[in-house]
């Protein structure tokens, strides 16, 4: 069974994905992370992830940020090993929120 991967795009691809019809951002930091500083979208901190996986099951298309793209690497390489997200289109934010702010 061939595995999926997911795609690495910038801020600005973000920002063109995050409106197409059936996606969502998903921002895997803390909460308070999230509260103090976000870019919008669904938090859902990395350690819940496989816990809150329901609520990203509508979406075919998962834009996964963080900080620094260290969780958020971890979180799409997760849903990815998960059945459910198989059909689905991954993307990860590559060098997170902070490193590709101009």
């Amino acid at each position: 069974m061939p595995v999926n991967s997911y795609t690495d795009i910038t801020l600005r691809e973000v920002e063109e994905l995050r409106h197409q019809p059936h996606a969502a951002v998903v921002d895997v930091r803390d909460e308070w992370e999230f509260d103090e500083f976000n870019i919008g979208g669904l938090n859902v901190p990395l350690p819940d992830i496989r816990a809150r996986k329901s609520e990203l099951l509508p979406y075919e298309s998962l834009i996964v940020i963080c900080t620094n793209g260290v969780r958020s690497r971890v979180a799409a390489k997760d849903l990815l090993r998960q059945s459910e997200f198989q059909g689905k289109a991954i993307y990860h934010l590559h060098g997170g929120i902070v490193e590709d702010v101009d």
